[in-house]
């Protein structure tokens, strides 16, 4: 697998090479600090994206299908024993119909495993499988390297003020959503 993380990790690079160069020379060339905000965080996302489905995709796994692990492996992290389909929608915004595919995908798959509650026969019991904490350990690691990646060039005061500078604007956003504006992040 690392032949292949190696091969996507190279090829999304140099698609993020390509497109940042372009994106350079031909918009925010000229542009003052506070212009075209929403553009520049929507290009970091893009790039950052690019290299993470690109290791989802040596798993043959979808954004959305590692949303569910994620969920499942925080879930049962928290603790909770008997985890339902429906608690997994609520926690992605997946409807019950998109969540029953992703769940038989990630089964087959070998991501987690279902079975009847003890509890209540009417709903299975969902569990990740150590196949899916590997591959979050292996995510976390190259989101990691990604930001890293991201950063290069800049120097270890630049990158702690630019992760100030965005936890306290995640916390303005965060507020916003608390008095009901929408401004709010998830």
């Amino acid at each position: 697998m690392k032949t292949r993380q190696a091969e996507g990790l190279l090829a999304a690079l140099i698609v993020a090479w390509a497109s940042s160069l372009l994106f350079s020379k031909l918009v925010l060339r000229g542009m003052g600090p506070f212009e075209r905000m929403g553009l520049r965080f929507s290009l970091l996302h893009r790039a950052f994206r690019r290299r993470m489905d690109a290791l989802l995709s040596e798993e043959e796994l979808t954004g959305v299908q590692f949303g569910v692990l994620g969920a499942l492996v925080r879930l049962e992290k928290e603790g909770a024993t008997e985890i339902s389909q429906r608690l997994l929608e609520e926690k992605t915004r997946v409807t019950h119909a998109t969540m029953t595919g992703i769940l038989k995908r990630l089964e087959k798959k070998g991501f987690l495993c279902m079975e009847q509650s003890e509890r209540d026969r009417r709903f299975k019991c969902i569990h990740a499988a150590d196949k899916a904490y590997r591959l979050k350990e292996e995510l976390a690691e190259a989101e990691n390297e990604t930001f890293s990646w991201l950063c290069r060039g800049m120097s270890r005061q630049q990158v702690d003020a630019l992760l100030a500078s965005i936890d306290l604007m995640l916390q303005n956003a965060w507020e916003d959503k608390q008095k009901g504006g929408e401004g709010g992040c998830d």
